[in-house]
């Protein structure tokens, strides 16, 4: 079933990996048929980098080819399920410490973990109460980090498209209000 989930998984990751290239465009002119190499040019989507972001973190950083970040992506994710698996292990060999304390089950003694042997049901308790607490945190970071990433993919998605260039000015130039017949000032930016 895993298998076949990462096949399809596979798959569609490879879909938008594609690239684009030349295309071959006819153009008449009169009787005789021409030939021009023409470059077809794909506006980026955001949508699609937000989309695919949501469904496996990394992959809208990778349509918008930024490698770069798909490790600290995958790393702060990674980060946050192992302080879960730490957390909930030791909350449950504190749940089950606690259980047997409170109950003096003399039987079940040697499930208790040898570091937590020496404490009693007070002790127990905090720590069981603080191990679920973490937990609980590392669930909301997790799910924090994979909004970040959505929110990563989506703003440099529209990026993408924004013009850096040299030609940006800005111009500022007397105006007489005709309502009001005040004079002003007027501040215009020329972004192309």
């Amino acid at each position: 079933m895993k298998a076949k989930f990462f096949l399809i998984l596979l798959l569609c990751c490879a879909g938008g990996f594609h690239s684009f290239g030349q295309d071959t465009a006819a153009i008449k002119k009169g009787d005789t048929t021409e030939k021009k190499d023409t470059v077809i040019r794909i506006k980026h989507d955001p949508k699609k980098a937000t989309f695919r972001s949501a469904v496996l973190p990394g992959w809208g950083q990778a349509y918008n080819r930024e490698y770069w970040k798909i490790p600290i992506v995958w790393g702060a994710l990674g980060t946050c399920v192992g302080f879960w698996v730490y957390n909930n292990k030791w909350y449950q060999k504190t749940k089950t410490a606690y259980t047997i304390r409170v109950n003096n089950d003399t039987s079940r003694f040697p499930e208790i973990d040898k570091k937590l042997t020496g404490l009693d049901a007070a002790s127990l308790q905090t720590y069981r109460n603080t191990f679920r607490r973490d937990r609980d945190y590392s669930l909301l970071y997790f799910l924090a980090m994979w909004g970040l990433n959505v929110v990563d993919a989506t703003v440099f998605a529209h990026l993408k498209e924004f013009d850096v260039s040299d030609d940006l000015s800005m111009k500022v130039k007397p105006r007489l209000n005709p309502i009001a017949r005040t004079a002003g000032f007027t501040l215009a930016f020329n972004v192309k």
